[in-house]
């Protein structure tokens, strides 16, 4: 997907209104540097953007017997490559990585892999958010979560 030149979500996880999701992991790739210095950042915020809609498919249970993911699908709910971020009135950050502008000063794919003591929860009815912030020229980039579904 590309980044674009504004602030723009990449991925949105909706949790429904009856199962919170533990992070255990996340990360992104870029191919090339964004022309200005940059950021990618994961948060947790209460308002979603509108987005492209995953559907269930999409969303793949790393357990090959595992059940379906309950995420809230939808354009304002779990997808990715956001058209509109709405007015994010309260967010938690939960990590953020800087991008530079000069190609080999900072790395083009990160990820965080969170210890169990360390793993962040997403209460119910909120959005995750992977969010890129590339100034001046959109970058082509990849990113992922995997979580865990916590009844």
């Amino acid at each position: 997907m590309t980044t674009g030149t504004a602030i723009k979500t990449m991925l949105q996880l909706a949790t429904p209104t009856t199962r919170q999701i533990m992070i255990l992991e996340w990360g992104f790739s870029v191919d090339d540097p964004p022309g200005a210095d940059g950021v990618v950042e994961l948060i947790d915020t209460n308002v979603a953007a509108t987005v492209t809609a995953h559907v269930a498919s999409g969303v793949v249970n790393l357990d090959p017997n595992g059940a379906t993911t309950l995420l809230t699908l939808g354009t304002s709910a779990t997808g990715y490559t956001s058209t509109s971020e709405g007015v994010v009135t309260a967010a938690r950050p939960l990590d953020a990585v800087s991008l530079s502008s000069v190609s080999g000063e900072s790395g083009l794919c990160y990820v965080r892999t969170f210890m169990p003591d360390d793993r962040p929860i997403v209460a119910v009815s909120r959005f995750l958010r992977v969010r890129a912030t590339t100034p001046t020229t959109a970058a082509d980039m990849r990113c992922w979560v995997t979580f865990q579904e916590v009844g």
